[in-house]
């Protein structure tokens, strides 16, 4: 499938269907992001998080990132994901660990948040904001929810798309993070064209590389092991995929960026 051909809800519906698969969350690990929660931390101290502030984890997945800020800045957590499973998933965790008044989870479309006018005080999304086929009403979204004066925390995959492998275009590239990532100029813009001014900018470059050659690890080791949640997978073919996301990095086309911006 050519990128010109991927319809948006295509898109989401694919991406959140394929990241509330066992098989995505034995390839990528706990967290679903490049840098792990050590770089979830990262962004919790640059958005500057206090004890009893509300903030807003957009495309929140398994919940990783909401619990490690609950629980090490005291914040509360409200996650919003477009996967009813992830959603139900992490809902049940929050609440057999006796969190459920300050972690909760809801089903939502981050071109469609379901919270009201500066609602929250921050806001994060890590690894997600490429993946959203409309970056611009995402964007706005997010500055919607948040109080003036507020921050929005990014980590994401930033790259040159006119130099991406066409492999890498495809919808599995979506999923991915690289089909529609781009340069951090343009996400810098987008924000900027929301009325939130980028005041940090990180390049964690490594982290992004280590993270492909994880996943090339396990691919080997599952493919050996025939781990049975596995078995729809075409080995040869994650592993070519994953060999150009490698090279990518090193040839500079991709990298990391954690992004901070606040609503002026």
């Amino acid at each position: 499938m050519s990128e010109a051909a991927q319809d948006p809800e295509d898109v989401k519906l694919c991406c959140a269907t394929a990241y509330q698969r066992d098989a995505v969350a034995l390839i990528l690990g706990e967290s679903y992001h490049p840098g792990g929660l050590d770089l979830t931390r990262r962004l919790g101290r640059a958005l500057e998080l206090r004890r009893g502030q509300r903030v807003l984890d957009v495309a929140s997945g398994p919940g990783a990132t909401a619990f490690l800020l609950a629980a090490e800045f005291g914040v509360a957590v409200e996650g919003v994901d477009l996967g009813d499973q992830s959603v139900a998933s992490a809902n049940a965790k929050a609440a057999a660990n006796g969190l459920g008044d300050t972690v909760r989870f809801t089903v939502g479309d981050a071109e469609r948040l379901p919270l009201d006018d500066e609602s929250v005080d921050a806001v994060v999304c890590e690894c997600a904001f490429c993946t959203f086929p409309d970056k611009a009403t995402a964007a706005s979204e997010m500055a919607r929810v948040l109080k003036p004066g507020g921050r929005i925390g990014i980590t994401d995959v930033a790259l040159d798309p006119n130099r991406l492998h066409d492999e890498l275009k495809t919808l599995a590239g979506w999923v991915a993070c690289l089909a529609d990532a781009r340069p951090v100029e343009q996400y810098v813009d987008l924000l900027g064209d929301a009325g939130l001014k980028v005041t940090v900018r990180e390049d964690h470059h490594d982290a992004l590389a280590k993270m492909i050659d994880q996943i090339d690890a396990r691919l080997i080791a599952f493919r050996m092991a025939r781990v049975p949640a596995l078995e729809s997978i075409d080995f040869d073919t994650a592993r070519q995929r994953v060999a150009l996301a490698a090279q990518a990095v090193r040839d500079g086309i991709a990298g990391y960026t954690l992004l901070i911006a606040e609503k002026v």
